[in-house]
């Protein structure tokens, strides 16, 4: 039985290597791989891996090696067609009817990868001809290297009807088979068929594994439209593909990060500046298909638009899209741009470190969901505030995901409760200092609220506590990195309300991971070069009156608040899990919810006399 290869790769795009294998073996996740005991052989040390990003396991025991058809063959006995059909079946894709016409249209989707090869193969080489110097000065002019552009292959389509067809018609390659693949137009009255490409830099687009499956083309001169896509074929859905996957791949995952950009020329930009771990959608929305890719690549993705109303819009739309679709730890952060600029003009403006500190302090997706409803939006009126809560709590019913539904209707009930001075209905919540009305600000800064909302109380809540505590936490550990060192899984552990916080948290622990020898002038340095200079400098205005977290203070003293904040963070959360677990109890009534309410509730407690004492050091 055959099955066409596409229809494989989406098996294997769709279905989680790790959630399959992860339902035989208890897999624990060490850095971007997971490992366990390999269930084909007997051992005792774990020796088998499961690689989710490349998409394959490895018993370095056995030796044991496939992906998740595989896996499923071997480890449930299954033949290869009844181990297609059980993954399709889970990924809910219809299995194709595998009758003599289909073995041949997968023959033929192998053409066409033949076919898609040659044709980037001819537009490289005409790039190099006197006919692609207007293409060349063009890519020239937009600061790429040719080192570069061989990369992602660019080329030029010449400006004749029949160049392309004339040499693939020459290397054997079938007219009707050119057609299907986009590479030629049929005219409808009958007439000869002729290039679709004339005229334009080439950008081959390639599906995971680098394999041509389709081409963009970008006019040279005024024609129209500017930018052109290959049509649909079997080998090309726009929207389940992104352009520069392929090259981008490793950067990925070295940084542990992928930037979505809006176009091709922001993803080839941005690689020529050292950014390499950004992808772009063909021209479209992202898709639901995209978005499943994006969260295999990394947990956040962050998405970059252009400083520009089109670029909000574009924001919203994705805000809008993924909002069904969270999974908890699945979500996405947005780099809103300054006015006027996209990733390409602006790393040519202002370099590759202006860009990253951008992407560095992205909105995540609950403040960009808060902006939408409340940005020009007058809410001076009771009704009109219980308007903004209805639309806040419309946005939450349409996450599908329980747990992430209900924490966000209660990260809005916060929002609300902080704007407004309204009295929570959930205790243990502490209120966000946000402010409605404060819409998308492009670049970088805090925002100033125009008007004053909520009285003294809403404004210097727990939010200030929890901020003033996490801001000491990593002042202490900037100026003793050994404490850092020493305590790298407490640290690991902490979640920062404030986004560039957590960022500057997370920065220190990958710095600090095995350099024992670590001194404060040395992970300065480091954090500064990361551009986290003018958030230093602030920290360490804001605290000078806190002697545990000078620079001369004794190591012991520093530790000892440092345990103390430790301490204090992790009770601030214990609270709202508390908060949480009342709010399961109340929904569900169940014993089990009841233990989990208890449980939460009792270490919320426990951490009462820790907060107390520590809110009194911090005040002294």
């Amino acid at each position: 039985m055959a099955f066409p290869p596409q229809f494989l790769d989406e098996i294997r795009a769709r279905v989680p290597l790790a959630g399959v294998i992860g339902r035989k073996v208890r897999l624990v996740k060490r850095g971007r791989e997971y490992s366990g005991l390999c269930p084909f052989h007997n051992e005792k040390s774990p020796s088998f891996t499961v690689n989710e990003e490349k998409g394959f396991f490895h018993c370095f025991g056995c030796g044991a090696h496939g992906d998740v058809i595989s896996f499923a063959m071997r480890n449930d006995g299954l033949s290869f067609p009844e181990a297609v059909e059980r993954l399709a079946a889970d990924a809910g894709l219809p299995v194709p009817e595998t009758r003599p016409e289909d073995r041949q249209r997968a023959e033929q989707q192998s053409t066409l990868l033949g076919a898609m090869e040659a044709a980037a193969k001819f537009f490289e080489a005409e790039l190099r001809t006197p006919r692609g110097k207007t293409a060349r000065d063009y890519l020239i002019g937009r600061g790429l290297t040719g080192e570069t552009a061989a990369r992602f292959r660019l080329g030029y389509a010449p400006d004749t009807r029949n160049a392309l067809k004339e040499a693939l018609g020459k290397a054997g390659f079938d007219e009707a088979l050119l057609i299907e693949g986009g590479l030629l137009i049929k005219p409808e009255d009958g007439g000869a068929s002729y290039d679709r490409f004339r005229g334009r830099a080439m950008f081959p687009i390639a599906d995971r594994r680098g394999r041509v499956i389709a081409f963009g083309g970008r006019v040279m001169g005024d024609g129209t439209p500017k930018y052109l896509n290959s049509p649909e074929t079997p080998l090309f859905h726009k929207g389940r593909v992104l352009f520069g996957l392929a090259q981008a791949g490793e950067a990925i995952r070295k940084a542990g990060e992928v930037i979505v950009a809006e176009g091709y020329m922001d993803v080839i930009a941005l690689a020529e500046a050292g950014v390499g771990q950004a992808v772009a959608p063909l021209g479209t929305a992202l898709t639901e298909e995209q978005l499943a890719l994006l969260w295999r690549l990394a947990p956040e993705p962050v998405l970059c638009f252009d400083g520009d109303g089109a670029g909000e819009r574009a924001a919203q739309r994705a805000a809008e899209r993924a909002l069904p679709l969270l999974q908890p730890g699945c979500s996405l952060r947005f780099a809103l741009l300054p006015a006027g600029e996209d990733p390409d003009s602006l790393v040519r403006k202002r370099g590759a470190q202006a860009f990253r500190e951008i992407v560095g302090q992205a909105l995540p997706l609950v403040e960009v969901l808060w902006r939408i409803e409340t940005t020009g939006r007058p809410v001076d009126t009771p009704e009109r505030r219980a308007g903004l809560r209805q639309r806040l709590r419309a946005q939450a019913a349409r996450i599908a995901e329980r747990t992430v539904q209900e924490d966000y209707r209660l990260e809005f009930d916060r929002r609300l409760e902080a704007a407004f001075g309204l009295p929570g209905r959930r205790a243990g919540y502490p209120p966000s200092t946000n402010r409605p009305g404060q819409g998308f600000r492009r670049g970088r800064g805090p925002w100033q609220p125009p008007f004053e909302v909520g009285g003294t109380a809403a404004r210097q809540g727990m939010g200030d506590a929890a901020e003033r505590q996490a801001e000491l936490l990593l002042l202490i550990a900037v100026r003793h990195p050994l404490l850092a060192a020493h305590h790298l899984e407490e640290l690991a552990k902490l979640t920062f309300g404030d986004a560039q916080l957590d960022k500057l948290r997370q920065s220190v622990i990958d710095h600090a991971a095995g350099r024992p020898d670590l001194d404060a002038e040395g992970l300065r340095h480091h954090l500064s070069r990361e551009g986290y200079s003018d958030l230093l400098d602030t920290l360490t205005t804001k605290n000078k009156d806190q002697k545990f977290a000078q620079p001369e203070a004794p190591v012991e003293q520093a530790e000892e608040a440092f345990d103390h904040l430790v301490g204090l963070i992790r009770e601030r959360g214990a609270r709202t899990e508390a908060a949480l677990a009342a709010e399961r109890l109340m929904a569900e009534g169940t014993d089990e919810a009841l233990a989990r309410f208890q449980a939460a509730q009792q270490a919320s407690l426990t951490g009462e006399s820790r907060r107390r004492d520590m809110d009194e050091r911090m005040d002294d």
